[in-house]
């Protein structure tokens, strides 16, 4: 979740920096078409009056994040960080991580992603160190130094991460040394410089060489879905299928009509699955709509179950009751189960009393527990001594005891009194459950207790 993040604020200050560099760009021609009909004294006037802005604009910089913090505008802050972190020695920014800690935790987040990010860039090995200083909060690090240290240097990241497994263990669902989400990461980042020789690092991989080779063909996929189509040439199994998806779906994004025609030059038994990954493309790129149409004409199976499931939830964001009944139509059970997080989600955020008739209306069984499970979860403006009453009719014992933990902790964050007498006379709770909730452990049981506080730039 945190690499994810840290994804998304690298595109976002990404995103910034492009828009200033465009802007300098712009500015740059018009000055020089301007300058090229003015004289030689002319010319070297605007040149030292432009060296004059950029010292200016320098000068006016932030000098400390405390500074920074108390910028107006979250934009601003953004920019005034990257141009502060840019600025910065190697040698400087151990001193700036350890001031993290006297930001409030949504800045400090933000912070850190860009000045490990920064750092990784300049000094990884320095930065690497750094977060194993930190506690609980160096895990939330290591991605932002991984992908960093991969932009620039992507070999030495994978020598590091392949001696260093045991550092990167939280960020996926693997073992101790499973290391699961670095490769992709770097996958990712080694594919925008050197395609082929990022393909070759993944193939060279053990367990974790299917997930390498998708992110590198997913990566060129984005960009060129011909390109990487000729990248599954010789694949099997997992990595293949995997991989296979990624084009499938690029290719859907980017130019459905191109998508159509390879999938028809492909084997007979691997059009569905294209299909059904192009129509996911096509439909989280706004057209909803045309992706709905494609689902419709598609035979049934498990391929249209999964092209459903996504496909309603990009309908349920403008229009749920139609997402409901698209995938009344056109659905089987195991679409209906997996599109309930995204549809109720959806419709609970504008009109939760409707939704939870819907939800209630489904026949018992996997999917009304999945509907009422995604309304315990999605409704956190109900009071939670309703929303416990809706999880209670969850029939799967373990999905029940689940979401009634969750409503029950809020409910003792809003009225532990009230709160107390519910969970003390529950005949669904064991001794155990109401153990957990009355001490503030939740679901999770405390299972990392003891680490409030404890966040990105935590204690050394």
């Amino acid at each position: 979740m945190f690499a994810l993040l840290a994804l998304a604020l690298g595109a976002l200050g990404g995103f910034i920096t492009g828009q200033n560099i465009q802007s300098e760009k712009e500015k740059a021609g018009s000055s020089s078409k301007e300058q090229s009909a003015a004289p030689a004294k002319a010319k070297q006037g605007a040149r030292n009056e432009s060296g004059i802005a950029r010292e200016t604009k320098r000068a006016k910089r932030p000098t400390s994040i405390s500074q920074i913090s108390g910028t107006q505008g979250s934009t601003q802050r953004v920019q005034a960080m990257l141009d502060f972190y840019a600025d910065l020695s190697p040698s400087q920014f151990e001193r700036e991580a350890g001031k993290l800690d006297q930001l409030p935790m949504n800045e400090r987040l933000l912070a850190s992603f860009l000045l490990f990010g920064r750092w990784a860039e300049l000094d990884p090995t320095a930065a690497m160190g750094f977060s194993g200083s930190m506690g609980f909060g160096g895990m939330f690090v290591k991605p932002t130094i991984l992908q960093g240290w991969a932009s620039v240097d992507p070999a030495g990241a994978a020598a590091y991460l392949a001696a260093n497994p045991r550092e990167f263990s939280m960020m996926g669902y693997g073992g101790p040394a499973g290391g699961r989400g670095g490769v992709s990461i770097i996958g990712s980042e080694w594919a925008r410089q050197n395609p082929a020789a990022a393909m070759a690092w993944a193939s060279s991989l053990g367990e974790e060489r299917t997930e390498a080779i998708s992110a590198v063909v997913g990566e060129v996929a984005k960009l060129d879905p011909a390109k990487a189509s000729k990248m599954l040439a010789g694949m099997s199994g997992e990595d293949f299928t995997d991989a296979f998806r990624n084009v499938a779906r690029s290719y859907g994004a980017k130019n459905f009509e191109e998508a159509q025609a390879w999938i028809k030059s492909l084997p007979a038994d691997q059009q569905d699955e294209a299909l059904a990954s192009a129509i996911g493309g096509l439909s989280s790129d706004d057209a909803a709509a045309a992706a709905a149409a494609q689902v419709k004409l598609m035979s049934q199976g498990a391929a249209k179950d999964r092209a459903v499931a996504e496909v309603v939830g990009d309908i349920a964001r403008d229009d749920p009751k139609y997402a409901a009944e698209f995938l009344q139509d056109q659905g089987g059970d195991d679409a209906k189960r997996l599109s309930m997080r995204e549809l109720m989600s959806s419709w609970v955020n504008k009109d939760a009393p409707n939704a939870l008739a819907y939800a209630f209306a489904l026949e018992a069984g996997d999917v009304r527990d999945s509907a009422l499970q995604a309304y315990v979860m999605a409704n956190t403006a109900a009071d939670p001594s309703q929303v416990i009453l809706v999880a209670e009719n969850i029939q799967d014992e373990g999905e029940r005891i689940r979401s009634m933990s969750i409503a029950a902790t809020r409910w003792m964050r809003e009225d532990a009194a009230a709160a107390r007498v519910y969970v003390e006379q529950s005949q669904i709770f064991s001794e155990p459950d109401k153990n957990r909730i009355l001490n503030g452990g939740g679901w999770f049981g405390g299972r990392f207790g003891g680490q409030r506080g404890a966040g990105v730039g935590g204690s050394r």
